[in-house]
């Protein structure tokens, strides 16, 4: 159904004017920038240094009590023995919470691409019966006064479990693996002119399998939630990048009013997709009403890995074949995943595939595993990072093959259409990227030889890869704004800071949109109880929150015009034909035609002007093809004795439109490629499916990049607009990431003869 009401809508779109829809009109902040495009300091920083930002674990509140989990140590059973007695006794005890006493409960509505209000990981039920379903499903709750005493008395809870065959074999389960109809709102089954007919017949071609181990989510903030119940209104301090829809949800959850929950989460330490409503906040929310006391419960690193899904494993065969002038006459990209039926979030590796090159033909399906396992959620850059891997760890493979620079390779098969629907980009620079990166790369220094270059036991290597994220822009997206009498707006909005700069790159924003220097607003975020706004992810929250504000810039003119009344300058004139500048409003075609908003309220015995408006639809994602773009560029060392693996430098070449903040967009650039580095050398979370356990729960041995691992990161960009996107830009925040790893692993080629299929690339795979 998806499917097809998707497509019916992209051809209706297909027959309307670009300027009846939103973006058809490029955004005039695009040629009116002032704020826009300057390094401005981040709003949160002064805060955070100071050590004065409250995060979800640090609210104060009278009476608090801690808790602690208990975790599963099997994967499929049920509890037969529950002795709590021990722990109940135990010093500074309050409550022992298990499926005997745990409030009765639904099931959280999951995250699905039809209803955007949803944020439930899976549709498990939580804490309910004596069923065991994955190994590290929360058992227990224990509540006291302290966290030492909550974390003994987990310790002296017995219990006892009867084991049940599970399905934990990720070989095993593809005899029985699922195709869903759609990956996300793409189609998921795409079959074009024959792509394995067209392979074989291919002048020069390769087929290869390529392997991406599951990876967990590790934000420097622990997943934590302090809890408070005041008769029948619920306050929650979470770390979520998802606020208004948690605040719904619970409400529907616990038969609360919904005006009778409020979710706050003004500072987040790292989202990434982990950062969603999974069980530790639903049964810290059932143990405080239980209690009648303030909970507080910061998970453990361990319990992180326990009950917070991540990045699921894949295994993708890709196959690419081209004719002898190296055009592509075939592309065929299939795989396996894990998403058990109780998941909600899928690895859609196969969507960079779709849009990156021409082809004469396209094969491509994913297939979902079903395993027993914590249900898998999103992770920066899901399917894009790990399918960018597989696709163009190939087109290098094919490029050696044919004795082609690689970048020219792509440059022969750059699309000047989206390959699939034939819908117009609505701006694609990726030639530029390339041409840009490369020279101040250096890559004409690269030689094509692989193995052909040493300094003693280091074999020195290049490598470069393509990088590709959808643009994405929510529906649902509100901001209030308040103009006062003196020239200060205030912008408020329930969306999430997650430590990107979103509310910095917003005070640009209405700085230039209400014609106010960026000191005259404040912008208010992080509060359920403000104007709702989506989730952030896909990013999408800057697009999400821009093209709100422009809607009540929009409305905001239209009340200011008509207060202005007909004893002002710009009397007669409608809200189309002017705009906000210098502290007021102007002409546009007469801008000596102006009054300031100072004089507009005075006359109109108002203090302030107070507008709510909600975003239009983003019908431009169904008009063009909308992608932000990126060519990755690797230096890198491998040690002939040992096989270790030295990156010495990084260069991010990106095409995402208008580059709002220089500061921030390095910042989140560099963040993305150095998760890169992590994908491409140390990171893997270890199954063993003997037990279906997670072994490695811990930095220890889960190994993310230090900072002896991360090079020199060079970042450029084209900053040409997107006229289709509100402020004509795309999203930043996980394109960084897609390319880098077969950008090392394309470099580690190079340096070595020898092509590591399988991530991450450890030095025993290179020995």
């Amino acid at each position: 159904m998806q499917n097809v009401v998707i497509e019916s809508v992209k051809t209706v779109l297909g027959w309307v004017p670009a300027q009846w829809l939103p973006g058809g009109t490029p955004d005039p902040l695009i040629e009116r920038r002032g704020a826009i495009g300057t390094q401005a300091a981040r709003l949160d920083g002064p805060v955070k240094v100071a050590g004065e930002a409250r995060f979800a674990a640090e609210v104060a509140m009278d009476g608090l009590s801690y808790a602690s989990l208990i975790h599963s140590p099997v994967t499929r059973g049920r509890i037969t023995r529950l002795n709590t007695k021990t722990a109940e006794d135990a010093p500074g005890v309050i409550l022992v919470m298990t499926y005997r006493n745990m409030p009765r409960i639904g099931i959280v509505p999951m995250i699905s691409m039809t209803d955007l209000s949803a944020v439930g990981n899976s549709n498990l039920p939580i804490m309910q019966d004596a069923e065991i379903r994955y190994n590290g499903q929360v058992v227990a709750l224990v509540l006291a006064e302290t966290q030492e005493q909550a974390d003994h008395a987990a310790s002296l809870i017995e219990i006892e479990y009867e084991a049940a065959s599970a399905k934990t074999g990720f070989e095993h389960a593809k005899n029985s693996a699922r195709i869903p109809a759609s990956i996300l709102i793409e189609k998921n089954h795409v079959s074009v002119g024959g792509a394995e007919r067209e392979l074989g017949q291919a002048a020069y071609g390769v087929d290869n399998v390529y392997r991406t181990p599951g990876h967990n989510h590790n934000a420097i903030e622990l997943h934590a939630v302090t809890v408070d119940w005041k008769s029948d209104t619920l306050t929650v301090h979470d770390a979520t990048q998802m606020i208004a829809p948690s605040a719904n949800a619970l409400a529907r959850l616990f038969g609360l009013k919904k005006d009778a929950v409020r979710v706050l989460s003004p500072y987040v330490g790292g989202g990434f997709g982990g950062k969603g409503l999974w069980d530790h906040q639903i049964v810290t929310i059932a143990a405080a009403r239980l209690a009648g006391r303030p909970v507080r419960l910061m998970m453990s690193r361990e319990g992180v890995y326990r009950i917070i899904g991540g990045r699921s494993p894949t295994e993708q065969r890709v196959a690419i074949g081209a004719d002898a002038q190296g055009r592509f006459t075939s592309i065929i990209h299939t795989g396996y995943s894990i998403m058990p039926p109780y998941a909600a979030c899928p690895e859609q590796y196969s969507l960079s595939s779709r849009a990156l090159y021409r082809s004469k033909s396209f094969e491509i399906i994913q297939r979902h595993l079903d395993l027993d396992i914590v249900p898998n959620t999103y992770m920066r850059a899901p399917g894009e990072a790990i399918g960018t891997f597989a696709l163009e760890s190939a087109l290098d493979e094919l490029a050696h093959k044919m004795g082609v620079d690689p970048i020219e390779l792509r440059l022969r098969n750059e699309p000047e259409r989206h390959p699939l629907s034939g819908t117009p980009f609505s701006q694609r620079a990726l030639t530029k990227a390339y041409a840009d990166g490369a020279e101040r790369f250096g890559w004409k220094r690269r030689r094509p030889e692989a193995g052909s270059r040493r300094e003693g036991e280091w074999m020195i290597g290049m490598g470069c890869a393509s990088g590709s994220f959808p643009y994405a822009r929510m529906p649902s997206a509100t901001v209030r704004i308040k103009l006062d009498q003196d020239g200060k707006a205030t912008i408020s909005s329930s969306a999430q800071e997650m430590g990107m700069g979103t509310a910095t790159v917003q005070a640009q924003h209405a700085a230039d949109r209400l014609g106010l220097p960026m000191n005259a607003i404040t912008i208010e975020l992080g509060d359920s109880a403000l104007p709702a706004a989506p989730m952030a992810g896909g990013s999408s929250q800057t697009a999400s929150l821009s093209g709100a504000i422009i809607a009540a810039a929009e409305k905001l003119t239209v009340e200011l015009v008509r207060l202005a009344g007909n004893d002002s300058p710009i009397a007669g004139l409608r809200a189309g034909d002017v705009f906000m500048t210098n502290e007021g409003v102007a002409s546009i075609k007469e801008p000596d035609r102006y009054e300031s908003f100072r004089s507009i309220l005075t006359r109109a015995s108002r203090d302030d002007i107070i507008v709510t408006a909600t975003g239009s639809a983003p019908l431009e994602i169904l008009k063009f093809a909308m992608h932000s773009t990126s060519a990755i560029f690797c230096k890198l060392r491998v040690s002939s004795v040992t096989g270790e693996v030295r990156v010495d430098r990084l260069l991010g070449s990106f095409d995402c439109g208008t580059i709002l903040n220089p500061k921030t967009a390095t910042s989140q650039f560099k963040g993305g490629m150095i998760m890169g580095l992590g994908l491409a050398l140390t990171e893997e979370t270890w199954f063993d499916e003997r037990s279906g356990r997670i072994m490695n729960a811990s930095l220890a041995d889960y190994h993310i990049p230090t900072h002896l691992d991360v090079p020199e990161i060079d970042v450029i960009w084209t900053d040409i607009p997107d006229p289709r996107s509100p402020l004509g830009a795309r999203g930043i925040g996980e394109i960084g990431i897609t390319g880098v790893a077969a950008a090392v692993a394309n470099a580690v080629f190079n340096a070595t003869g020898k092509r590591i299929r399988d991530l991450p690339i450890t030095l025993d795979k290179l020995l």
